[in-house]
């Protein structure tokens, strides 16, 4: 499902769409926070105060960047609430630890947008009538047969075309 349509629904309050967070979530955070605090219980009640909060304020959120780094982040708000809470003070270390594991997550990202980036331009590159074929294919989940009949050409084509279109891609992708 594409992401822009899980947050609508997780902001109307959908309860499938929250299971779904949920699950997909969950453990991820939870291993995050025990990284930060070393106590499985404590990052458990963390995680779950957060998704607590994210679905208490759901209405309210804005989700500037992806979904998973909106997570990230509020756990990680909800750990230092924790620790201000229990006037407990971290060190140096740990804030070493959190930019590091913030850098990490920043380049993760950059990198699967400018590999986005790089494929999009590499579609473009593609021959018009091998490009349309592509796209309908890909991005629009068309049927061969189907585009067979949209573009009046055999379904034998649309597979040449598809054929030129990946081994082109595949090329130049790495």
């Amino acid at each position: 499902m594409e992401e822009s349509i899980f947050i609508k629904k997780l902001k109307q309050g959908d309860e499938i769409a929250y299971k779904i967070l949920y699950t997909k979530y969950y453990q991820w955070l939870c291993n995050y926070i025990f990284k930060l605090c070393e106590n499985k219980k404590i990052s458990e009640d963390i995680v779950q105060d957060m998704l607590m909060n994210f679905y208490v304020k759901r209405q309210k959120i804005e989700i500037q960047t992806s979904l998973k780094n909106y997570l990230f982040t509020s756990s990680h708000n909800q750990f230092l609430q924790h620790l201000r809470k229990k006037k407990i003070k971290f060190d140096h270390l740990d804030e070493v630890k959190w930019e590091a594991i913030a850098n990490s997550m920043n380049t993760q990202e950059n990198h699967r947008e400018s590999k986005l980036k790089k494929l999009h331009k590499l579609i473009d590159e593609l021959p018009p009538r091998c490009r349309k074929v592509f796209i309908k294919s890909k991005l629009d989940k068309i049927k061969y047969k189907d585009i067979a009949e949209d573009m009046d050409i055999s379904v034998k084509t649309v597979e040449n075309q598809m054929s030129k279109a990946l081994k082109y891609l595949r090329e130049r992708a790495n």
